[in-house]
């Protein structure tokens, strides 16, 4: 352009300009729009080519999103007896068992402890309850004895008269 400008005149304010001369800025200006389309068409295909990747790849990231939820399910899931639970119930859970075994020993303890202390107190009135039967029954024995000897006497006293 500079060079036309330089090599061509103005006359009645149009600018005179050889036919090879415009032929030439005319081929130069088509090869410059030609290059651009080209460059257009390519960046075109480019951006193409790169939205079905970005597609791709948001696709495998999806995919990847849904295992990663999956794993972390089934990693915080125990399976008992066939039912899935989640870590904190099965915890709360066990915990709760916990401490029902905890609160059935410590009833069973306080049982045990109170029939232990029954049972000596049983034993103990029942040995001094035999011994008192022992002595009740040596006494009604010599009692019996006793009187025995005496009836006889008395048997022996009347014979003699």
């Amino acid at each position: 352009m500079n060079y036309l400008e330089e090599k061509t005149r103005i006359y009645e304010d149009y600018r005179a300009i050889r036919e090879d001369m415009f032929q030439k800025i005319k081929n130069n200006a088509i090869d410059s729009l030609t290059k651009a389309k080209d460059k257009i068409s390519g960046f075109v295909a480019l951006t193409g080519n790169l939205n079905v990747r970005i597609d791709s790849l948001n696709s495998r990231l999806n995919a990847t999103k849904m295992e990663l939820a999956e794993t972390s399910r089934t990693k915080n899931a125990i399976s008992i007896l066939g039912i899935k639970l989640d870590k904190t119930m099965y915890n709360t859970i066990m915990w709760i068992i916990v401490a029902g075994l905890a609160f059935l020993l410590v009833i069973g303890f306080l049982a045990f402890k109170r029939n232990r202390t029954i049972t000596l107190t049983t034993k103990k009135e029942l040995n001094e309850l035999r011994e008192e039967f022992e002595e009740y029954r040596k006494k009604t024995r010599l009692d019996r004895e006793k009187m025995g000897m005496d009836h006889f006497k008395e048997i022996q006293k009347l014979k003699g008269i």
